[in-house]
């Protein structure tokens, strides 16, 4: 499959489930398309969950400088963003995105530059744009990252900075649930998937494996893209900063650290480990010369 086709994969996923719909019921079913009342159910299970994510974000400057969020989901970042100072402009693949993220915009009478729907690859704004570029768990979903990190550099001003979130290789999801756990259980359950009923997360891996087949399924690459966010998801990466390296050349680390607990089906939630071994790894990156 090429790159092209991939993104529209990707788009094609995304569009059809946006970021955190289902965990609350969803906005065209629970909450029959009152958005006011949907974001607030989003955020408040968001900041439940990920509660790390506003102390992370005061670890930056955001007050009048020019930031571009890449991946807007339901644009609970964005609004933190927006009343943090910055001067917001959201790019996001999907029109879905685009038009709830929007609404939140309107709603809630929150200033910003921009809103655009587009692609990383192509990002439509000039050179030397933005003082930073924001995006939370989005550039791992993006095949063809070498373009889309020298798109982002080109968008930056000179010596400006990514903020980014990505899924961190040396954690407890990556290295203990999704390598061993969910395999052996999958592998476990596969003989048995005529009893399993329903369209469950176990229902839904079995399936896909019944078409592709067991072993490739398991293959660790395909595996971890179908283990992220979903059995349908058709692309995700992990991360050391060994790989933020090479994946982001035009930039150089300036400063990392992790947070968040989880490993489903592990009950690891309150360890105290999520500096070590949490799910998200933050980065921030200085544009090169």
């Amino acid at each position: 499959m090429s790159e092209t086709m991939d993104e529209v994969a990707v788009r094609t996923f995304w569009n059809a489930h946006p970021c955190g719909d289902h965990i609350v019921g969803g906005l065209r079913h629970e909450f029959a398309d009152d958005y006011e009342r949907f974001f607030g159910a989003y955020d408040r299970w968001r900041y439940d969950q990920e509660g790390h994510i506003p102390a992370c974000l005061d670890r930056f400057d955001w007050q009048d400088k020019k930031v571009l969020e890449i991946g807007l989901g339901q644009g609970a970042e964005s609004e933190q963003l927006i009343r943090r100072g910055a001067r917001w402009s959201g790019l996001d693949l999907t029109a879905e995105s685009v038009a709830r993220v929007g609404a939140r915009l309107a709603l809630r009478d929150l200033p910003h530059d921009d809103l655009k729907q587009g692609s990383a690859l192509a990002i439509p704004y000039p050179d030397s744009s933005f003082d930073h570029v924001f995006s939370h768990g989005v550039l791992h979903h993006i095949p063809d990252i070498a373009t889309a990190q020298a798109e982002i550099h080109r968008v930056l001003k000179p010596g400006g900075t990514l903020v980014a979130m990505l899924y961190a290789r040396r954690s407890l999801n990556y290295q203990v649930s999704i390598r061993v756990v969910r395999r052996a259980v999958l592998a476990a359950a596969y003989p048995f998937r005529g009893l399993v009923r329903g369209d469950g997360l176990l229902r839904r891996h079995l399936d896909n494996a019944a078409r592709t087949g067991l072993r490739d399924y398991l293959a660790l690459d395909t595996f971890t893209h179908r283990n992220t966010d979903g059995p349908e998801n058709p692309f995700a990466r992990v991360y050391s900063l060994a790989d933020v390296a090479r994946d982001f050349p035009s930039f150089e680390i300036v400063d990392s650290f992790q947070e968040y607990m989880h490993a489903p089906p592990l009950p690891v939630r309150r360890l105290p480990l999520s500096h070590r071994l949490g799910w998200h790894l933050w980065v921030t990156l200085k544009a090169r010369p």
